[in-house]
């Protein structure tokens, strides 16, 4: 038994990362869809469809818990999930929560009423599909009121990321924040709503400005896991061996991940 991460392709190694190293006596199957990716440009039923093949994949490997570890899956296919979909005996959960609670300052599994929040003015980076599913508004709106949102899709960034072309990714970064600044002057926070952006996370700070808090998910996502799992520990497994599942070529995905971690990781065919 073990936890399971579940990815569109290689952004979600960021989070893999950070819970791997918050939680270091669990074991974690990781799956990357990259014979799919990017997610972000398809369609809500082609997106629901790789999500639910991926994480049955993973419960196959023991994964009764799986985390999303891509926005656009948790954007756009999480609820459906969990309403229509998943087990009773199995547990799917997303991103967003996460990143929403550290942003309106509350409490993993306050559900008291939605109340104002001392910031008013957030920037949202993420896929197209992300944006258009306004996950991200629907979910912060259980918490905040009077908060406004401006959301860029960043278009072409996941790939340039996934590619290791880091001049591109920073030009696009720089685009996309002028683009969101041109409707939104002056916001006061900014997420990075894709596990692909922290990569960035320097360009984008340094593209908004020094007083601008930017907001990035891994680490946020680990602390609520580790809370989770403390909370339900039917979920841990025994061992600690992360192993790595891949829908595309695993030497070619080998050798990014690898890159992309700066350290040895190997996939093998999902």
């Amino acid at each position: 038994m073990a936890v399971g991460v579940f990815d569109s392709g290689l952004g979600g190694l960021t989070v893999y990362d950070a819970v791997a190293k918050a939680i270091p006596d669990v074991a974690f199957v990781y799956y990357g869809d990259n014979a799919h990716a990017p997610y972000g440009v398809r369609d809500a039923e082609d997106i629901f469809r790789l999500t639910c093949k991926g994480v049955e994949r993973l419960w196959d490997e023991g994964c009764d818990l799986v985390v999303l570890a891509c926005n656009t899956a948790a954007a756009v296919a999480l609820r459906r999930m969990q309403e229509t979909w998943v087990p009773k005996d199995k547990r799917v959960l997303g991103v967003f929560v996460p990143l929403i609670e550290a942003l309106t300052e509350r409490q993993w599994g306050d559900n008291s009423p939605p109340r104002e929040v001392a910031i008013k003015h957030v920037a949202l980076f993420a896929t197209p599909a992300t944006v258009a599913s306004r996950a991200f508004q629907r979910e912060l709106a259980f918490r905040a009121i009077g908060v406004d949102v401006e959301a860029q899709p960043c278009g072409g960034l996941v790939d340039a990321i996934e590619d290791g072309d880091e001049l591109l990714a920073e030009a696009l970064v720089r685009s996309h924040v002028e683009a969101l600044k041109r409707r939104m002057p002056k916001p006061e926070a900014a997420v990075l709503g894709c596990t692909h952006y922290p990569l960035m996370e320097k360009a984008f700070q340094e593209a908004l400005g020094p007083e601008v808090k930017v907001f990035s998910q891994a680490n946020l996502v680990a602390e609520s896991l580790k809370d989770y799992l403390k909370r339900r520990p039917e979920f841990v497994g025994s061992g600690t061996r992360a192993r790595f599942l891949t829908t595309g070529d695993p030497e070619r995905v080998s050798a990014k991940a690898t890159q992309f971690l700066r350290r040895k990781i190997t996939f093998e065919a999902a």
